[in-house]
């Protein structure tokens, strides 16, 4: 094998390391807003106002599915009075179904159906469409705008 040959293979896997080694280990958009989506639903499951906190923006604009519309300091002033978890079992815990991420740069929407699970003998499910947009800023992605719709329990 002549020399230019051998410079050539070893620029070839020398650019293939680099590009491979700069994508792996670290977690692209899509996994890193649907682990925030997961971590904030585990959290608004316990009240732990830190999870409010670190989902919505400071210029959020939530519009409720009962048609009421507030922002993030509306929602940290309804968890309890401490911000720290709940100690106790959750009346409700919520998960997230059919979760689809759309990319747009330093901008996302998140939508999905968000399951709200009663904890206890009942057990009732209420379920909702949520669209979330989210912007990112400082390396960090944060809930600017949010819309829940109840889904309608069918007869």
């Amino acid at each position: 094998m002549d020399i230019i040959n051998m410079k050539n293979i070893l620029l070839f896997l020398t650019v293939l390391y680099l590009a491979f080694s700069t994508t792996v280990g670290a977690a692209s958009d899509d996994q890193v807003l649907a682990e925030l989506l997961n971590d904030f639903l585990a959290g608004a499951s316990v009240n732990d106002a830190s999870a409010h906190e670190r989902f919505w923006d400071d210029d959020l604009v939530y519009t409720s599915s009962a048609g009421l519309r507030f922002g993030k300091a509306d929602i940290l002033d309804g968890i309890n009075s401490d911000g720290e978890p709940a100690a106790e079992e959750p009346a409700v815990v919520y998960s997230a179904e059919d979760v689809r991420i759309r990319l747009y740069g330093d901008t996302a929407v998140v939508a999905f159906r968000l399951l709200g699970t009663g904890q206890g003998d009942a057990g009732e499910v209420s379920e909702y469409f949520n669209t979330g947009t989210f912007v990112k800023r400082q390396n960090e992605w944060r809930a600017v705008a949010w819309q829940a719709t109840v889904i309608p329990v069918p007869d």
